[in-house]
């Protein structure tokens, strides 16, 4: 072997680089992001937010790598896929949460969305309330602003009520994907090992 080689080895050894480092510093990264997401969301759910989780998952599937599977949930293969299966369902549920807000199916809560609606009832006549006398002014523009008024209540009630309900859908998408890596892992590891133990010897 001659000194770049060995250099090369040595300069892996240390950094611990390799095709099973994990990169836990880029998911730490991706989890702080996550959060700041949810932090800095004012009132309703937007768009921008589903963006952004989509992003995050697309990096989290595209440059990390679980390291090589091992059994026991304390080896460095369980705990590298609960970090990473929690960091993947904040993300899942960031990217959902406008849906959630905003699509009854697939975040139905009847009760809660009714009292929204009502919220947003109560909202237009407080607003026409507050500027009757500028009704025999600009009638459109009072109905305008009793509009506005009243969709902001109703949005920032649902997404009060999502914002509770996130953990939920976070917590069955790191399940499900710590499952499913999981489950493929540990039948990939041992086919792969088979296929290299059976294959016939190097023939010089």
């Amino acid at each position: 072997m001659d000194d770049h080689s060995t250099r090369a080895a040595r300069n892996a050894a240390t950094t611990g680089a390799g095709p099973d480092a994990p990169g836990q510093p880029g998911v730490i990264g991706i989890a702080l992001a996550a959060v700041l997401t949810a932090t800095l969301a004012q009132g309703s759910w937007q768009w921008f937010a589903t963006y952004i989780g989509v992003t995050l998952l697309a990096v989290i599937f595209s440059f990390y790598r679980l390291p090589t599977w091992t059994p026991g949930l304390r080896s460095a293969y369980g705990r590298n896929l609960v970090a990473y299966s929690l960091v993947v369902g904040l993300c899942a549920a960031i990217a959902l949460a406008p849906m959630l807000q905003r699509w009854a199916w697939l975040f139905p809560m009847p009760g809660t969305r009714d009292r929204c609606v009502a919220l947003g009832t109560y909202e237009s006549i407080r607003t026409e309330a507050a500027l009757a006398n500028l009704a025999g002014r600009d009638g459109a523009a009072l109905s305008h602003t009793q509009d506005v008024q009243a969709h902001e209540a109703v949005a920032d009630c649902l997404s009060a009520t999502t914002t509770l309900w996130l953990p939920v859908y976070a917590a069955g998408a790191a399940v499900l994907v710590g499952l499913g890596a999981w489950s493929m892992e540990r039948v990939r590891v041992p086919n792969e090992a088979a296929a290299v133990g059976g294959k016939p010897p190097h023939q010089g």
